[in-house]
């Protein structure tokens, strides 16, 4: 079956709370009177597309809105386990108020979810059985929250072997491919921006150099090594399969836990789609 040239297959990459950033791409796009006719999602971006194709984005979009620190301490369950610091069961449940738990093969639209089965190696796409299950199984952050158990397989966040999911969306003859990708981090100039301000903020007396390493940890080496290799996969899928448009959307002021700022994160992702289309202008009616 063709399709008409305004019809989107739509693929969103993981980000944590960036990914909110996923929800003014959608907007934007269809004020722009594109329709999108299936969807794929990796971690956030599952969450986002999952929302989208039950026809609830905008009941996700009221809750993310409402979210403070308070209420984002709220949804922590902490557990003791090693192998996780969170279970994930008040996130599930809280999605479960916006989000209904429906088969996948009975949405109005194409979608799937990716997840990393932990063991094997190997990625996981869901196209079928519990919305809710993919979601939780597809956000499963390595760590933070606790593995998903099914079919015997251990479950762990997509993210990992394929963040932005270009070759596993449902595609119909005549629809353009539009990914966004949400995996760039300017580090170096949000660097030299913090080494400057550092600089000014000292006595011009007493003024040195900052040490190179003065903000290097543990934990900062670990989510810019993933950062890095994340990054360096969904490159290498725009590659492999190259998108009509992709939506590139770089935050270095942002990280992946700031959730109590939906409002920014939307907005941004609604003013990167609109200069998205002015660069490169897409078939339209």
């Amino acid at each position: 079956m063709k399709t008409e040239q305004n019809t989107i297959a739509l693929v969103l990459s993981s980000g944590g709370a960036r990914g909110l950033a996923h929800i003014g791409v959608i907007e934007e796009l269809e004020a722009h009177g594109y329709r999108i006719a299936s969807v794929a999602g990796c971690s956030m971006g599952a969450l986002v597309g999952g929302a989208f194709a039950t026809g609830r984005l905008a009941e996700l979009k009221e809750l993310v809105l409402s979210l403070d620190k308070r209420k984002m301490l709220s949804l922590v369950d902490f557990s003791f386990s090693l192998n996780h610091l969170v279970k994930g069961d008040k996130v599930v449940d809280t999605l479960r108020t916006v989000i209904p738990d429906l088969p996948i093969e009975t949405l109005p639209l194409p979608y799937c979810a990716i997840s990393t089965d932990w063991e094997r190696g190997e990625e996981v796409v869901f196209r079928s059985g519990s919305l809710l299950e993919a979601i939780r199984a597809s956000i499963s952050l390595p760590a933070l929250f606790n593995p998903v158990q099914a079919g015997g397989r251990i479950l762990i966040d997509g993210g990992v072997l394929n963040p932005l999911p270009l070759n596993r969306v449902q595609r119909t003859e005549g629809d353009l491919l539009v990914g966004v990708d949400l995996s760039g981090h300017d580090y170096w100039g949000q660097r030299q921006v913090q080494l400057k301000a550092r600089s000014r903020s000292r006595n011009p007396l007493t003024r040195k150099q900052t040490a190179p390493d003065s903000d290097v940890n543990y934990l900062s080496l670990l989510a810019r090594a993933s950062s890095l290799m994340i990054r360096q996969n969904s490159l290498l899928m725009e590659q492999l399969t190259r998108p009509d448009l992709l939506i590139d959307i770089q935050m270095s002021r942002y990280d992946g836990l700031d959730y109590d700022k939906a409002d920014r994160l939307i907005a941004i992702g609604r003013q990167a789609t609109r200069q998205a289309l002015k660069k490169k202008a897409l078939p339209s009616k």
